[in-house]
């Protein structure tokens, strides 16, 4: 860690994230406003007046929370529908030179449940499963529906604090539909154009293949005549054999388009399976630097409009504040953990200084791989440089915690804003316990209904993540996907649950989660971590829309400045602890001694 390299890196990358919070903020507000004005509205306004035409919205008319919730169910029930669909039909349809197969409806049911969650959890490998046309229509449209359909939701959340006396907390059909045409596809053309300067592909042509200068044998798992894997005398592990290679297939496809929506729109699926770390995805230092740039850009504007839409601007900067002090405790602890290394390669010979290099993206260096980890998770993207399960332990414990905390770190693109305020609101709770007073938050009582909101919430998040932990870890299939055993493998089942619920999409990748059974589980583990948190958020929304507002006095609890963000960053680290510490004691941190002892796993 005294890399003079990478401290100033991280700088530049602060000041850089500082530096577009604000006019990204300032935009959100025009943009989340139904009669906003922006840049945009001479090109942008006809096509958004000519979407609504065609399906029947009246702009002008808001929803109660009730009917913000249903257009938000169905709108993601047909999208996850007609990517299923698309993606069992594959084989039958256009754009698909490499004449791929359908998916099987356990995989297309994870997949299409992935996508339309903002999870974008991949059991398949993207170059050689998905067709240009299931990566395009499928997947790539649903980045920007399933992102715009969670700042949406923070909208709707905000406007429910922002307003008194209301009944209703916006239209979910306008908020999209804004939220895509005047944010989410203009930048994504702006970026995607950087990323084809930047070397990352965008075409239309077959794979390439290519000849090898020198065929070499890998192994490869033996399979018997219906292609299905032989295991070995434990049951658990595939039989190998030998097999010659003398060619090498270039994949080819619309590369950009895809990664510019997965960074800015949090979602994370990676065109290829190797994600960030491929070269086509992520070329050069300037691509890594903007992409983890991108991931966070969003998330910390909408603290700015947070802050403005309440009319409290330093309100919106200490959750700001808080967001980022958690950020950078991750970022110091991940990578104080990998750089120190691993004590038994030590003893090997291996450098300290040289760090634990395994599983890093080599072009640029253990602390860029600690940065992109630590930002990913912290905001719900998933995309990765770096693999995780390689981590040291407590290195792959601050991604782990990260998602535990409900990707309240910044978040996703506005999972994370409402995410935040539903501490926000317990943090509140607890302070007027404290004092004796009926707890307040911008001039509007929290009463016994909003925090059973706030604690359903958390209990969903709680209860699905421990639950599908201790069934997988308790049946054969749950072990039978392990690459690993002892707490290594206890801690692959824990974070495959953490992200499914967390909507993160990253994994401890030893885990083989293509099989029925963790295909269905971690599909509805998904599912509930999206919308049954979403369902209680704007109940939320709707009940403080119409509550009156109250005159501030000599008795108010602030809810800004520091003591405020201490309480805040305290409210989440508790009950991130208290939920989860016992399983994270018997994963990375008994792994973490028995390191230090001499064993691995």
């Amino acid at each position: 860690m005294n890399s003079p390299n990478a401290w100033l890196q991280f700088a530049v990358y602060v000041g850089a994230l500082l530096l577009i919070t604000k006019p990204l903020g300032l935009y959100l507000v025009q943009v989340l406003e139904p009669r906003g004005r922006t840049l945009l509205d001479p090109v942008v306004r006809p096509f958004e007046r000519l979407t609504y035409r065609i399906c029947w919205v009246d702009p002008e008319k808001e929803q109660s929370w009730i009917g913000y919730t249903l257009a938000l169910l169905t709108f993601s029930l047909v999208g996850l529908l007609f990517t299923y669909l698309i993606l069992r039909l594959q084989a039958h349809l256009p754009l698909n030179p490499q004449n791929l197969p359908g998916l099987p409806p356990h995989l297309a049911f994870n997949t299409a449940a992935s996508f339309a969650t903002n999870t974008n959890w991949q059991s398949y490998g993207g170059e050689s499963t998905m067709s240009y046309f299931s990566q395009m229509v499928g997947l790539t449209i649903h980045n920007f529906t399933s992102a715009a359909a969670g700042i949406a939701v923070a909208a709707a959340l905000v406007r429910g604090i922002a307003r008194a006396s209301a009944r209703t907390v916006g239209n979910f059909w306008v908020d999209t539909v804004r939220v895509t045409y005047y944010l989410l596809a203009p930048i994504c053309v702006v970026f995607a154009l950087f990323l084809v300067s930047q070397g990352v592909i965008q075409n239309l042509r077959p794979y390439t293949v290519a000849k090898t200068v020198e065929p070499y044998y890998t192994q490869v798992p033996k399979t018997d005549d219906k292609g299905q894997p032989v295991m070995a005398a434990d049951g658990r592990t595939p039989m190998m054999v030998d097999q010659k290679v003398d060619s090498q297939t270039i994949v080819q496809g619309p590369v950009a388009s895809q990664i510019a929506i997965k960074m800015l729109g949090t979602n994370g699926g990676g065109y290829v399976n190797a994600n960030a770390a491929h070269p086509f995805e992520n070329p050069t230092p300037l691509s890594n630097f903007l992409q983890i740039l991108s991931i966070f850009a969003i998330p910390s504007a909408l603290t700015y409009y947070l802050g403005r839409s309440v009319k409290n601007q330093r309100h919106g900067w200490t959750v700001w504040g808080a967001m980022f002090a958690m950020f950078v405790a991750g970022v110091l602890a991940c990578w104080r953990a990998e750089a120190a290394g691993n004590p038994i390669h030590h003893k090997l010979g291996v450098a300290a200084a040289d760090g634990n290099m395994e599983g890093k993206e080599v072009r640029f260096g253990i602390f860029n791989s600690a940065l992109f980890a630590t930002i990913t998770t912290d905001a719900s993207c998933g995309a990765v440089n770096s693999m995780h399960d390689s981590f040291t332990p407590l290195g792959g414990l601050v991604p782990l915690f990260n998602i535990e905390t409900g990707e309240v770190i910044f978040g996703g693109v506005g999972a994370g804003l409402y995410g935040i305020l539903i501490f926000v609101v317990l943090a509140v709770f607890i302070a007027g316990l404290m004092v004796g007073r009926t707890p307040e938050y911008l001039g509007k009582k929290i009463e016994a209904y909003d925090v059973k909101l706030v604690m359903l919430v958390l209990m969903v998040l709680a209860a699905t993540i421990l639950g599908g932990t201790a069934w997988a870890t308790a049946s054969v299939w749950g072990k039978a996907g392990l690459a690993n055993d002892g707490p290594h493998g206890f801690s692959e089942i824990l974070y495959a649950y953490s992200s499914a619920v967390g909507n993160n999409g990253s994994a401890f990748a030893g885990l083989n989660a293509n099989e029925p059974h963790w295909d269905t589980t971690l599909g509805l583990a998904m599912l509930i971590g999206r919308f049954l948190m979403i369902v209680p958020i704007l109940a939320l929304a709707g009940n403080l829309a119409g509550k009156k507002l109250i005159p501030a006095s000599a008795g108010t609890f602030k809810t800004e400045g520091v003591t405020f963000g201490v309480l805040l960053v305290g409210t989440v680290l508790l009950v991130g602890a208290l939920t989860f510490l016992p399983a994270l004691a018997v994963g990375p941190i008994v792994e973490h001694y028995l390191m230090h002892a001499g064993t691995l796993f």
